[in-house]
């Protein structure tokens, strides 16, 4: 029991241990090199030892035999360090045999783990007394995300029957059918949806809409506001919701109440100040929620480009939105939580019908980085007859070029997206089909005339 207590705390008796499992087992090697780091072991010679180890292992993808260690320790010019590490080397060999390996393998994630944050909090001071809380933020993340490299990935054919089996995308709906159809059900864990328009379109009217549809299925939304306050945010989503008007809510607070608790799904809204959270933050936010209970299904961010990104040393404006998009696709899949979030067109795109790819704003990088983009683009007679454009920028999932006709009445919350198209990025203004209603026929009527 004495050898296991001592064991238990990681000591000299265990490290050895641990250098003596990773020199004989070579499966081991591999799965743990990855997070070994020589400076995890107390006495110079196991660094030296497993420092060998390691660079032995990345070129011949093997463990050193004795033959080999002999060689090496025999250049080593440093007499006290050469004397030290044979007699480690010894001992270490004799450890090989012993009925403690197991024990000491299996708790080598911990004591990995241990280490890493041992060595986090170290560097966390001088971080704290540079003011730096970015970096304390994401080296104390990176530290508790410690983990053993198990899976040696996938034998494709071995696993054949299966991946043919296993083809369903576990996606969250928009709520528009012809978004959906395009996108093979919505958005998935690990993808990122962007609506892009210019400034006072709706954007953010869209993102709620996505949001409202998630939580009519019940799932539980999670909106972060950047912009607007929460209050603010809520009352689009009570409009959005019940059709009711903002103007209209307090009196008709008990209409409304009754709407809201017949939901099934649920929404935490968090407001963030412009260039304070970035997607650490995000981050450690949702492992807080999942911690309290709350476990998001769909994630919104209103929006991406009032983020900071997490990397201090990017250079320039380009640099930096472009790595908040890739921060936010990489959130997306760690959490395994799809994201919506919307972005600024340049300022020429105001006066555009169709808004493309090329209209963008400050970081083409975005485009490159998102799954699916879809634009919004009203003119002003489009506001008049509650009337818009909805094209598809960026498809991963399928097509994209075509463009849709939109109702958009954010006084009653409404964002409907018609199936007629075109694949060249014209409106089309055929007849509805059989079976779609009036509303749909005049809508289509009341837009070609307004194009005239």
């Amino acid at each position: 029991m004495e050898a296991v207590d001592t064991l238990t705390k990681y000591g000299q008796s265990y490290q050895s241990k641990v250098v003596a499992s990773l020199i004989s087992d070579v499966k081991f090697l591999e799965q743990v090199t990855e997070i070994t780091k020589p400076a995890f072991f107390e006495s110079q010679a196991n660094q030296w030892i497993i420092e060998e180890v390691q660079r032995y292992f990345d070129e011949y993808r093997t463990v050193p035999t004795m033959e080999v260690f002999k060689i090496k320790v025999g250049v080593v010019d440093d007499k006290a360090l050469k004397q030290t590490v044979i007699e480690q080397l010894k001992n270490v060999y004799l450890q090989i045999g012993s009925e403690d390996l197991p024990y000491v393998k299996k708790e080598y994630l911990t004591f990995a783990k241990n280490q890493k944050v041992k060595d986090a909090l170290l560097k966390s001071v001088d971080l704290l007394k540079a003011g730096n809380y970015d970096k304390i933020i994401d080296t104390m993340m990176a530290a508790s995300k410690v983990g053993v490299e198990n899976d040696l990935g996938m034998d494709y054919i071995d696993n054949f029957e299966s991946i043919m089996e296993d083809v369903k995308r576990f996606s969250v709906s928009t709520g528009w059918d012809v978004i959906d159809e395009l996108t093979d059900g919505g958005l998935g864990p690990g993808e990122l949806g962007v609506v892009m328009a210019p400034s006072g379109i709706g954007k953010s009217w869209f993102l709620s809409k996505i949001a409202c549809s998630a939580v009519q299925q019940g799932m539980n939304v999670l909106h972060y506001t950047l912009e607007l306050s929460e209050s603010y945010v809520g009352q689009r989503y009570t409009t959005i919701l019940t059709g009711i008007q903002t103007s209209e809510h307090k009196e008709r607070k008990d209409e409304i109440i009754r709407k809201i608790k017949n939901t099934p799904g649920r929404v935490r809204i968090k407001y963030y100040p412009p260039q304070i959270a970035s997607a650490k933050t995000l981050s450690a936010h949702i492992e807080k929620l999942r911690a309290s209970g709350f476990n998001p299904n769909l994630i919104i961010i209103d929006y991406a480009d009032l983020l900071k990104s997490g990397n201090s040393n990017r250079d320039g404006l380009y640099a930096e939105l472009g790595g908040i998009y890739e921060e936010l696709r990489g959130l997306s899949g760690e959490q395994q939580i799809p994201i919506w979030t919307a972005t600024q067109t340049n300022r020429a795109a105001i006066d555009h019908e169709i808004i493309g790819a090329d209209s963008v704003g400050d970081s083409y990088k975005k485009v490159q980085t998102a799954d699916f983009i879809m634009s919004v683009s009203r003119k002003t007679k489009d506001k008049l007859s509650n009337t818009g454009r909805i094209h598809i920028v960026k498809n991963r999932f399928g097509p994209d070029g075509m463009t849709f006709p939109a109702k958009i009445d954010t006084f009653h919350g409404i964002m409907d997206i018609f199936a007629a198209n075109s694949a060249d990025g014209v409106i089309a203004t055929k007849d509805s089909k059989n079976g779609e209603n009036l509303e749909k026929k005049l809508l289509h009527k009341k837009y070609v005339e307004n194009m005239g």
